[in-house]
């Protein structure tokens, strides 16, 4: 196991461990801070799971931080009635919130597919007092500069499901290719980074509960974007985006601001699509002035 740069913060901010039902199946999750301070619900991104967030949440200290493994990831079961597609995940992410006693007065964030989930939950009627959306989808994963990697990453999954579930799953879990996508999407130079990076992919973007659940996820996350629900998000918007994100260019980002009625930009310069590993103190920053510029208002 790799160090974590973000260890030394991350622990002085007390973390507990839950178990709810959530829609007939255990959505597992873990809260941080103090149980009074304000309300922050994090969405993570594909094939991930709550440790992803980590380093962001290592720099929030001062709000009562919810983040939950999405269902089928993680140590949470799939879901059960519903496809992992994003109105599954949107329908599961309302109740969750409501189930965990949160269901006003909160922050929304969404990281990645993340992104996509908590926008389609927003413009479905859940109502946080803000969204942030980190690294988020704003164009087809298809169109993007990584484009051809995408198309690859297809035929992974295709190849993936169309063999027997053991070897499948296997597929799905090899080693190489895990690590063949965390070099292409890590854009720092610092060693050590790079080595936490890689280590954090080797042992949790294999943490799924089955073949199905992954496959579904995969083809919701480059079949929808963020722009199908942006007009219809009417809360205070924060996206928070990466200068040099290969999955949707900078460009896409500028664009899909002006989507929203109320929403700001800020960019991050000289990082990908890994601002969660790279730069959460700057990704912090920017969630915090944001907040803190809601609370004035």
């Amino acid at each position: 196991m790799t160090p974590s740069p973000y260890a030394a913060a991350l622990s002085r901010i007390p973390v507990r461990e839950h178990r709810t039902r959530v829609l007939g199946t255990e959505t597992a999750w873990w809260e941080y801070g103090d149980p009074g301070d304000p309300a922050l619900v994090l969405v993570h991104g594909f094939r991930g799971d709550h440790h992803g967030l980590e380093p962001v949440v290592a720099h929030l200290p001062g709000y009562r931080i919810i983040s939950p493994d999405l269902p089928g990831f993680g140590a949470s079961e799939p879901l059960a009635d519903l496809a992992h597609d994003i109105e599954g995940y949107r329908t599961w992410l309302a109740a969750f919130v409501a189930a965990v006693g949160v269901d006003a007065d909160f922050t929304l964030l969404g990281h990645s597919f993340g992104s996509i989930v908590s926008a389609a939950a927003v413009a479905g009627g859940l109502a946080p007092t803000r969204l942030v959306l980190v690294n988020p989808i704003g164009a087809p994963a298809l169109e993007g500069p990584r484009g051809v990697m995408t198309r690859l990453a297809v035929g992974y999954y295709r190849a993936a499901a169309a063999l027997p579930p053991r070897a499948g799953f296997a597929l799905l879990r090899n080693r190489a290719i895990v690590r063949v996508m965390s070099v292409t999407m890590a854009k720092t130079r610092e060693k050590e980074l790079r080595r936490f990076i890689h280590d954090q992919h080797d042992r949790y973007f294999s943490a799924f509960a089955d073949r199905d659940a992954v496959l579904e996820a995969f083809r919701a996350s480059v079949s929808h974007d963020v722009r199908e629900f942006a007009a219809d998000i009417h809360v205070p918007t924060l996206l928070v985006a990466a200068v040099r994100d290969d999955i949707t260019p900078i460009e896409a980002q500028r664009t899909l601001v002006a989507r929203f009625p109320d929403a700001s930009l800020e960019e991050i310069p000289d990082v990908g699509h890994l601002i969660h590993y790279e730069t959460p103190a700057a990704a912090a920053d920017h969630i915090r002035q944001f907040l803190a510029a809601g609370a004035d208002a």
